[in-house]
């Protein structure tokens, strides 16, 4: 039953006491914001803060929708087909790692289920590269999770390089030129880790029909201060895997005590997979330390990398400090500390819910996805420069094919092409291909777990009217679009974030030679 409400006159209203009444609060007396809508509001009719931290403050919804205005000018992560980090993840995953976003993942001692869950996904991984199990006191894999891949490669670096040392020191020898053997076409966190931890380069370069290192080039490049050597399981432009048995069994023949660290950034969750009978990994006796992204081909969202080792005796004992940090005693190898949880978490739920099973059927549907994409664009007249049916990551790269003798000259090259796909929403990067391969262009498209059939016959679509327009037009109407597109329609010719003192480096392999560092 409703109860009746009498109405109160104004003597009624006021029924303060007098006390009460003569308090005198000095508090802010700014005027309310608060408004009908989130576009009524003052704030809607002024510019967000850049630059310096405003006086007052706004209310929370106002903030979430300016900035999430903001971010609907960001490309779609769906269409960008340039990168290899996940871009999708279930709703239950998602969940999980949301309610883990305030753990600080360094602090065993409160967080212990969050540790051992790190502990579970090192082992789950170590296992899945055939890590050995059977192993004498004090020894066995050992492992690490990590920002992502650059960090993994980093610490992988740092431990070469200091057992090099130490075994040269012991020997009563030089260690003041350490170098380290690897691909021209590495991808930008080996020549950081190089530069960073001062260990020379040795690169073995591709040419204009191989793509990948040379086992026997490789390995004639080893000498004493090899520190070790670094091999890709799915390169960075091609997604070739190069031959880690290849240059193990020459390593093995001439009796050379040189270790070898496999870049599997990105075939380290596809190869098991769809190859299983590859051997890379550990079964390869030369082979000391892996490093995988997880949230590559791992299926979890950006940042998330591993590191293990075949033994701890691969790893220095004196680059592992142990801390007492809040109460726990915990042996730490990392190049930051604090960090949260969300993504170990994230990649511990991929792992158990997806299981072999799951991830072997994922990666089997991207492997025909991208066979599919790379006969179609074949049938288009391209060169494909990738490999099919498994040999390597599920991308495509191609080029433009040569022109025939005689044929009329074409006005348009990758990058052209690549920026009329980036008008109709896709982002398909085109690079220049690393040095001594007579600066070979072409593009390449990632095929991710959120790429469809349907998606990838939309693309070719696409790639084929844009073809056709370009093909319509002349050199100057080409050079004039061209030009309006990297000044206008490309964030690379708008930022404001790259200090003018940095530009335009030439220490690096693209100051260098002009190979594009491409984007992973």
């Amino acid at each position: 039953m409703v109860h009746l409400a009498k109405v109160p006159n104004d003597a009624e209203l006021d029924t303060l006491p007098e006390a009460v009444k003569k308090i005198s609060l000095q508090l802010s007396n700014d005027d309310d914001s608060f408004t009908t809508s989130v576009y009524g509001s003052k704030f809607a009719a002024e510019d967000l803060p850049k630059h310096e931290m405003p006086e007052g403050e706004m209310p929370k919804e106002i903030a979430y929708r300016m900035i999430k205005d903001e971010l609907s000018l960001d490309g779609n992560p769906m269409l960008n087909l340039a990168s290899f980090v996940t871009t999708y993840m279930e709703e239950e995953a998602e969940k999980l790692m949301a309610e883990s976003f305030s753990k600080n993942f360094i602090d065993y001692e409160e967080y212990p289920q969050s540790a051992d869950i790190q502990n579970r996904c090192v082992s789950m991984i170590g296992r899945l590269f055939n890590a050995p199990t059977e192993h004498e006191d004090g020894g066995g894999a050992v492992g690490t999770s990590c920002v992502g891949s650059s960090e993994a490669i980093m610490l992988a670096v740092l431990a070469m390089k200091r057992r090099w040392k130490n075994k040269r020191i012991a020997a009563g020898k030089s260690a003041d030129k350490p170098n380290i053997v690897m691909s021209s076409a590495v991808q930008v966190c080996w020549e950081k880790a190089t530069r960073y931890f001062e260990v020379d380069e040795k690169l073995v370069y591709c040419t204009p029909d191989r793509f990948v290192i040379d086992p026997k080039e490789t390995v004639d490049l080893v000498d004493e201060n090899t520190i070790g050597i670094c091999v890709i399981l799915g390169t960075t432009y091609t997604g070739e895997y190069e031959d880690v048995k290849g240059v193990n069994d020459l390593l093995v023949k001439k009796n050379l005590d040189v270790p070898i660290h496999v870049d599997a950034a990105s075939g380290g969750f596809v190869a098991p997979f769809v190859v299983p009978d590859l051997e890379w990994d550990f079964r390869c006796e030369k082979v000391v330390s892996i490093n995988v992204s997880g949230h590559k081909y791992g299926l979890v969202y950006p940042g998330v990398g591993w590191v293990v080792w075949r033994d701890a005796k691969f790893l220095p004992q004196e680059l592992v400090f142990n801390i007492n940090y809040l109460g726990a005693d915990q042996s730490s190898f990392t190049l930051n500390f604090s960090k949260g949880a969300s993504q170990v978490i994230g990649q511990y739920y991929q792992l158990i819910r997806l299981g072999k099973k799951g991830y072997r059927a994922i990666m089997s549907n991207l492997t025909r996805t991208a066979d599919y994409l790379s006969s179609s664009l074949e049938a288009l007249g391209f060169v494909i420069m990738s490999k099919k049916s498994g040999e390597g990551l599920p991308l495509v790269a191609f080029r433009l094919a040569d022109l025939e003798a005689g044929a009329p000259e074409r006005n348009y090259d990758e990058f052209a092409l690549a920026h009329r796909l980036r008008a109709r929403g896709w982002v398909v990067p085109a690079y220049t291909m690393a040095p001594h391969t007579d600066d070979l262009k072409m593009l390449r498209v990632v095929v991710r777990e959120d790429f469809t059939k349907n998606r990838c016959d939309a693309l070719i679509a696409d790639i084929r009217y844009c073809q056709q327009l370009l093909d319509q037009l002349d050199k100057e109407s080409i050079a004039k679009q061209e030009e309006f597109i990297r000044r206008h329609a490309m964030n690379s010719g708008q930022a404001k974030h790259n200090h003018p003192r940095f530009r335009k480096e030439k220490h690096s392999i693209q100051g260098k030679h002009g190979k594009t560092h491409s984007i992973c």
